[in-house]
């Protein structure tokens, strides 16, 4: 048997194929989504079965899975008219088989993309469908006859092919492919040029490299645990050479990674399942978002200093810094394609059409080096390995954001999100902060199993209608739960960006949670902030209000950290820590205003 996954050939080809079906689908016009959606998974299916084998075990599977799997995609894709005829109704044994083959093989991609937990948790809420009328009280449902149930997950838009899965062929897709271009480039280079040369003089210098980088390059990774192991590679070990402790060097950069999931312009994923979870315009969510991200890099700012302050951090040596020209050069490699991103989408383009004009002009840069020359052997390494990062990537999130896609289906199909939306309320009695607090725990529960994107589209579609029923405006319920969904990455026991931080610095894991937790301060107090005051959030229409409780709220971050950041805990931190509280959550400055 020939081994496809030794054929590079093959794979840059297969990653191209994916590049250029999912440019073209923002030029086409109206491809229909039965059509567009199953061909998505069909180029995703391969990369996870195949590609990402370890063992001539999962190999053999793979083959087997992607065999039918394709071909059940293809199925779905070529009857895509007569299937829309059949109302989600299963007609014919071959159509039930289909079925049944793209739910396992959903299951399957899901499992060998992120572990056990998330498939686990849709095989839960299928069998909760096939099942459910069986469950006495409030949390049974009616029934639902199997071809019925099958056919709406799989034959139309209420399930497999549903509105998250048409947020990453479209959109989050279209992302994916801008940020390797970015990364294949000398555009990496630029960020950390950037970081350097804005932070790398001050106190802690490499530490605030190392916040800055993160918060570029996390918005375009969407993923906190890339992000560590991409920045990290670079901060790490200068912190670590600089004598920086191992356990502030890998909280550090733990922290700022998470951040980059809230930064816009990108915010990874979320912002773009926001829109469409929504119905809110791609720019009110970025700009709501933005002076509350910006809060949360000014805490673990404000934690920096304090440990540059306690362990005399050094800055960057001179030797180190990149020379202006250096930092100009290199700059202008990620500035052209961000600036053609963001002027495209401000003049009224859609962000995936934008993103297709900048991933235009970031091909182009992979044509010439450093120094402005043509070099066709380094341009040629460049196109191959964004093939084969965009295929595989596109794949991971096409994977997560199938399975999560059938549990939004099920909580539809069945009406059990509006069940468990009635039970929170009525379990914390309409109080909005104990719904508040149940639904971070949840979060935080779900996002120790889940990636982040999956977590927050559960804990919205089951606790969102709750906050929202309590008088929270949609934007901020769904802004407060997907920061919370991001707790997981930092906190103790699963804390996914701590763990790669840590061994990348070589200390016990503990240590640095421990000091993730205290520089991540903003991660549980910034959204709690955003209820408290709700025109934080509300740039577009209240600027100076916004303006003006962002600066309370940094006054109340600076006393918590002070208070927090210490060698010994005291009386007098003890008060300052009580105090940054009060400053945040009684008095309401944006009143002055009015």
């Amino acid at each position: 048997m020939i081994n496809l996954k030794q054929i590079k050939t093959l794979w840059i080809g297969i990653g191209l194929v994916s590049i250029f079906f999912h440019i073209y689908l923002i030029f086409s016009g109206l491809v229909p989504s039965l059509i567009s959606r199953p061909l998505h998974m069909a180029l995703a299916i391969p990369w996870i079965f195949v590609y990402s084998s370890r063992t001539k075990e999962q190999l053999f599977l793979g083959y087997i899975f992607t065999f039918f799997g394709i071909l059940s995609c293809l199925y779905i894709a070529i009857f895509e008219q007569s299937l829309s005829d059949q109302y989600g109704f299963l007609i014919g044994w071959e159509q039930f088989l289909i079925s049944i083959t793209l739910l396992l093989i959903t299951l399957e991609m899901a499992r060998r993309t992120v572990g056990w937990p998330l498939p686990l948790i849709t095989l839960i809420f299928l069998i909760y469908g096939l099942f459910g009328d069986r469950i006495p009280g409030e949390f049974g449902h009616p029934g639902i006859p199997i071809n019925s149930f099958l056919g709406t997950l799989v034959i139309t838009e209420g399930g497999l092919w549903g509105k998250l899965t048409g947020v990453s062929v479209s959109i989050v897709a279209i992302f994916v492919i801008f940020g390797s271009i970015l990364n294949a480039g000398e555009a990496g280079q630029g960020f950390m040029n950037i970081a350097i040369a804005v932070a790398g003089r001050l106190k802690g210098g490499a530490a605030k490299v190392s916040v800055i980088s993160s918060a570029l390059f996390g918005s375009i990774s969407g993923s906190a645990s890339a992000n560590v192991a991409s920045t990290g590679m670079v901060t790490i070990p200068t912190m670590k050479k600089l004598g920086y402790p191992k356990r502030i060097a890998g909280a550090v950069e733990a922290v700022s990674s998470t951040g980059g999931q809230i930064m816009p312009p990108l915010m990874g994923a979320g912002a773009f399942v926001m829109v469409e979870l929504t119905g809110i315009p791609y720019s009110q969510i970025i700009i709501a978002a933005f002076i509350p991200a910006l809060l949360y890099f000014f805490t673990i700012w404000l934690g920096v200093n304090r440990y540059a302050e306690l362990y005399c951090l050094k800055p960057y040596r001179t030797k180190m810094l990149p020379s202006f020209t250096i930092v100009t050069k290199t700059a202008l490699f990620f500035l052209i394609p961000f600036s053609i991103l963001l002027l495209f989408m401000y003049v009224g383009y859609t962000p995936q059409f934008s993103a297709a004009l900048a991933i235009l002009s970031g091909f182009l840069l992979l044509f010439i080096d450093i120094n402005f020359n043509f070099n066709l052997k380094k341009t040629k390494t460049r196109i191959i390995n964004v093939t084969l990062f965009a295929g595989q990537q596109v794949a991971i999130i096409a994977s997560i954001i199938l399975s999560a896609s059938l549990i939004v289906g099920v909580l539809g199909i069945t009406g059990l999100g509006i069940k468990v939306t009635s039970s929170i309320i009525t379990f914390s009695n309409g109080n909005l902060w104990l719904t508040l607090f149940l639904t971070a725990i949840a979060c935080l529960i779900l996002g120790m199993e889940v990636p982040t994107t999956a977590a927050y589209v559960i804990c919205v579609s089951v606790a969102g209608p709750a906050l929202i029923d309590l008088g929270l405006e949609p934007l901020l319920v769904h802004l407060f739960i997907f920061w919370f969904s991001l707790l997981s990455t930092i906190t103790p026991p699963v804390c996914g960006g701590v763990f790669i931080a840590a061994s990348m610095v070589e200390e016990n894991w503990l240590k640095v949670a421990k000091t993730s937790l205290v520089l991540g301060l903003g991660l549980y107090i910034v959204p709690l902030a955003m209820v408290r005051h709700p025109l934080l959030i509300n740039f577009a229409n209240s600027p100076l209000s916004s303006i003006l409780i962002s600066i309370q709220i940094g006054v109340g971050l600076f006393f918590i950290t002070k208070g927090f950041i210490v060698k010994k805990l005291t009386a007098r931190c003890l008060l300052l820590i009580f105090l940054g509280n009060i400053i945040i959550f009684l008095p309401k400055l944006q009143d002055l205003v009015y």
